[in-house]
């Protein structure tokens, strides 16, 4: 669900409101925002493979529960475009499987 929300924040132009890339114009956001997303998806796909992947797993959980949070705080922001029910389904839905992993898994 994440790489769903990664794919729907390019749609909804996620760089205008990320703390430190807000600043950028569309297209040199657009590029670096995408581009970031490379070695975050080689670091999540190698985390999870291994033996050892449940510290991860739970951190990236943590992680997924504190990103809604985030997508909550900044919900009135002016230039936020995550106002349909896809985007709010993938996200509420991301926090969700991230509580769920917590609260089954300890």
């Amino acid at each position: 669900m994440i790489m769903m929300h990664e794919m729907d924040a390019i749609r909804c132009k996620e760089w205008r409101i990320f703390p430190g890339m807000s600043f950028l114009n569309d297209n040199m956001g657009f590029k670096v925002f995408m581009f970031a997303h490379v070695p975050l998806y080689y670091y999540i796909f190698s985390s999870l493979d291994g033996e050892n992947n449940e510290s991860f797993i739970y951190g990236f959980s943590v992680f997924l529960v504190i990103h809604l949070g985030l997508h909550l705080l900044f919900l009135m922001h002016k230039k936020n475009e995550f106002k349909d029910w896809i985007s709010w389904t993938i996200i509420g839905g991301t926090g969700v499987c991230g509580l769920l992993e917590i609260v089954l898994t300890k």
